[in-house]
């Protein structure tokens, strides 16, 4: 009886052990609300004071509470580090809010982001301010850009679209009120076509108008033709189609001068015009000139977008540019361009040059972040903003056919707008496929 009761704990002791193993590869929320998550917490309630002083994160008290030490408790001074205010726990982490003592800044705790992170024995550690004097640190116990999918509560509202997940388990949301101007930079293969399929998945639910400008005859935004109020496939087309948004810019200015607002969302509902997405693919081919007789309407075509990108925020314009590479090399306005647009979204790129054009003028610290994503990691990249401040992100897997589906069953959000009827797209239609004849000709 004995040993059938230690086969039996051995048994169940492996199963376990077994069962752990699987949850951690297969259902990390489930391995990290069970296991990882109260190992964590222990280890940074067990570890905190000391790992604090070690990183250089500690102060020297004060005179008054250096004495009430020394002289009531009897105990010797030490350096004081920031006083925990609450710990948080979530499905994919721990969210810690500290008190800063006097002496430290948000700028010394996100410089120990990485030892604490190891120190900790967690995936990553972000640090951001809440508050003056306080700040957060959300802790992600696990991979959590692994394998990528949305919360259901992620679903495109106003002008805000969810496209992507950081790594500190929060949605990536692309707010055009907030970023009306973004670039999207990536390599061949980077997941970059990905993270546009996300994007106009999205705003094919939301009641805006959508303008494509693809140079590449239209291969990657003719699928959305059920959802696209114009589409251009040639830069001689291109250059119609820009001067058309700037000539309705004109107009809509027109409109909020007569009714003495400064932006189109002053106005009231009846008489708001609709915004516009203009999304570009491969930028680059708006530059690209094979003769110098082009270089006139290159030159203008470039101007007028500039213009877009300067003014079009307040009449509801927002522009949406993707390229593998933009820079000065470019030509001229390619830099003047490129100030306008405020967010910036890099993915795997071939040359730490291409990563400095999209984020060293604004978050200098991501450019080297930028460079170390794997070629294995597809739809990885880093967003940065005007601010400083920079995170990882991943876009959920989406297929071609998947976004297309999504733009036909939304065609009816499709405004009619006169001045780009033009360039609307005509119907997609797929050629069917060949039939092979049968090898036996059937008899009656």
């Amino acid at each position: 009886m004995s040993d059938l009761t230690m086969w039996l704990e051995a048994t169940g002791a492996l199963a376990g052990a077994g069962g752990v193993g699987y949850a951690k590869q297969r259902a990390p929320r489930v391995y990290w609300s069970t296991v990882g998550l109260p190992l964590t917490w222990g280890r940074f309630t067990w570890s905190y004071a000391s790992t604090m002083e070690v990183c250089g994160l500690t102060v020297q008290p004060s005179g008054l509470r250096a004495f009430m030490t020394r002289n009531l408790s009897r105990r010797e001074v030490r350096p004081v580090p920031p006083k925990v205010r609450r710990i948080r726990p979530s499905s994919t982490g721990l969210r810690i809010t500290l008190r800063l003592p006097a002496g430290l800044e948000p700028a010394d705790v996100a410089t120990s982001s990485e030892r604490l992170r190891h120190a900790f024995g967690v995936q990553s550690v972000t640090v951001s301010e809440t508050r003056p004097g306080y700040v957060e640190l959300r802790m992600t116990g696990y991979d959590v850009l692994r394998r990528v999918r949305l919360p259901r509560s992620a679903r495109p509202r106003g002008l805000v679209v969810p496209v992507a997940l950081r790594e500190d388990g929060t949605v990536f949301e692309r707010d055009y009120r907030a970023v009306p101007m973004a670039l999207t930079l990536g390599a061949n293969q980077s997941g970059k076509s990905v993270y546009q399929r996300n994007l106009v998945k999205g705003l094919a639910k939301l009641p805006v108008g959508l303008v494509g400008i693809d140079c590449k005859r239209g291969v990657e935004h003719s699928r959305y033709a059920p959802r696209l109020s114009a589409l251009a496939t040639d830069p001689d087309m291109a250059g119609r189609l820009i001067d058309a948004l700037v000539l309705e810019m004109s107009e809509r200015f027109d409109l909020l001068a007569l009714h003495g607002v400064s932006d189109v969302w002053d106005l009231p509902a009846n008489l708001r015009p609709v915004p516009l997405v203009v999304l570009i693919d491969e930028v680059a081919e708006l530059f690209f000139v094979t003769s110098k007789k082009e270089e006139a309407a290159r030159d203008r075509t470039v101007m007028q977008l500039v213009r877009l990108g300067q003014m079009a925020r307040a009449i509801g314009i927002y522009l949406e540019v993707c390229g593998q590479r933009f820079g000065s090399d470019l030509g001229r306005g390619a830099t003047a361009l490129r100030a306008q647009l405020t967010g910036r979204v890099v993915h795997r790129v071939n040359d730490k040059q291409t990563a400095e054009m999209g984020l060293g003028d604004i978050a200098p610290d991501a450019v080297m972040a930028a460079t170390s994503i794997r070629a294995d990691r597809p739809g990885v990249a880093v967003a940065g903003d005007t601010s400083g401040g920079w995170s990882r992100i991943r876009t959920p897997e989406t297929s071609p056919a998947e976004a297309a589906a999504v733009c036909r069953e939304f065609a009816h959000l499709t405004p009619d707008l006169p001045f780009l009827a033009p360039f609307r797209p005509p119907a997609r239609q797929v050629p069917p496929m060949p039939t092979t004849p049968p090898l036996v000709t059937p008899q009656p």
